[in-house]
């Protein structure tokens, strides 16, 4: 199948691979030269596992171009997967997905008939105004085009964006229109019969059964990706609120978590304590079904105290520091992790970033480390003036300890389940550790010579 993907965001370069792999003729449209740039040359712009060799693997059905007119003619299904960052009262901002199909629709053939996918995460009803744009551009053009316009939410988590891709849990379409199913069924096929022959990077899990794809109104579909995000942000702030009184009543977290997790009804996922979620999803949609939800003149206080747990425990991590080194003014706070989870370098809405502000605000001097995450840390501190002298990245995490105060561990990468913690310890001028994601044990650390504070832990 001839596919055009707009925008090669996270999304769409995950989703153009994917494609090119399972043997569809992929052109992917993106309007950053710097980017586009990469991509010619074989090279992903963003830190995904797997993603640089599989790119590699499927050069021969795979293009990058700037121009919509190149591609969406003779394209079959074209999907958008344009970015819509939050504007400042919190709603989705759909201008590039308006843009988007607008273009598209300036280019297509009037005898032929497309399919119109809207894959970028989106407000309840974008999905109805994409129609209204393509209408438009049609009336202007004085031409009948024959486009199906359908929602095709992804589900992708960043670290694991690849295998969730060819093992999805389910496909999500909404459609008013059984031309446009069948296309995305067709689209899908060998992922939802699982007969194509997976790369080598990501085998089929043993116990994987086959995807279903389930059918609905576009309305309903939207609300499924908002709804699906908002459901795992509300457990995450859940057992973080749970940590809380733990601390206060002397319990364990990690003991009551594997306890409830063990319920069949609830479930062991997302329900490890730490400091919260990031990135481009959580925190941007939970925003957007606020203001949606506002629109219509309904409160949703679950959702808005699922936001109020999660950034409060950013602060309470300072709150932390304060209570065992008193003032934080001229000591010296190292920060392991600034990706907002492991095994990517995004740094949008990482809890590290907000505890190195306000570390920075209270006159303490801040080292930080991550694997691959610091240049685009350096990057968006650089761009609000966060960086000062007092902000100083390293790439030796032992370099780091040498002569600190304190560490406090924001994200929970491999590499750092695997330091030397004695050594670490032994470097510092008072050696406490802040265990932001509970990864070690407490009396592992304790033995190395670490005054130990966790999440919720005794």
């Amino acid at each position: 199948m001839k596919v055009a993907i707009i925008g090669t965001g996270y999304v769409g370069l995950t989703t153009a691979v994917v494609l090119a792999y399972l043997n569809h003729d992929v052109a992917a449209v993106d309007k950053d030269e710097s980017k586009l740039n990469l991509l010619q040359e074989g090279k992903s712009p963003i830190h995904e596992p797997g993603i640089q060799s599989l790119l590699e693997e499927v050069q021969h059905t795979i293009r990058f171009t700037p121009s919509v007119a190149e591609v969406v003619p003779e394209a079959e299904l074209i999907l958008i997967a344009v970015g819509t960052p939050p504007k400042k009262n919190g709603e989705a901002d759909t201008r590039h997905v308006e843009q988007a199909a607008r273009e598209v629709a300036e280019v297509c053939l009037p005898d032929r008939h497309y399919t119109l996918v809207v894959k970028s995460t989106v407000p309840i009803g974008t999905n109805r105004r994409v129609v209204e744009v393509v209408e438009d551009v049609f009336s202007a053009r004085g031409v009948r085009g024959n486009i199906s316009v359908a929602s095709n939410p992804e589900f992708l988590q960043e670290g694991l964006a690849l295998q969730g891709a060819f093992y999805p849990d389910r496909i999500v379409v909404g459609a008013n229109s059984d031309e446009a199913i069948d296309t995305l069924r067709h689209l899908y096929q060998p992922i939802l019969e699982q007969t194509f022959d997976p790369p080598s990077e990501f085998p089929r899990p043993a116990a994987y059964h086959l995807p279903p794809m389930m059918t609905t109104d576009p309305s309903s579909a939207e609300m499924i990706k908002y709804a699906a995000n908002t459901f795992l942000a509300l457990k995450i702030s859940f057992i973080n609120e749970i940590a809380g009184l733990c601390e206060e009543v002397d319990a364990d977290v990690t003991e009551v978590a594997r306890g409830i997790g063990l319920d069949a009804r609830i479930g062991s996922q997302f329900l490890r304590a730490g400091l919260g979620w990031g990135g481009s999803c959580y925190p941007k949609d939970t925003a957007a079904l606020l203001r949606v939800a506002a629109q219509s003149g309904y409160e949703m206080p679950i959702t808005e105290a699922a936001r109020t747990v999660n950034f409060r425990q950013r602060e309470r991590i300072v709150e932390k520091l304060h209570g065992t080194l008193g003032t934080l003014k001229g000591k010296t706070i190292g920060v392991l992790g600034l990706a907002f989870k492991p095994n990517t370098d995004d740094v949008r809405e990482a809890p590290a970033l907000d505890i190195i502000r306000e570390l920075i605000a209270t006159g303490a001097t801040v080292r930080a480390h991550d694997p691959i995450a610091i240049p685009n840390a350096q990057a968006a501190l650089h761009r609000e003036n966060t960086t000062t002298p007092e902000l100083q990245f390293t790439e030796d995490v032992y370099e780091l300890s040498y002569d600190a105060d304190a560490l406090v561990l924001v994200t929970e990468w491999d590499f750092y389940h695997k330091l030397e913690l004695r050594k670490l310890a032994k470097q510092m001028k008072t050696p406490i550790l802040i265990d932001g994601r509970n990864v070690y044990s407490p009396e592992e650390a304790r033995v190395a010579g670490f005054h130990y504070i966790g999440i919720g832990r005794v």
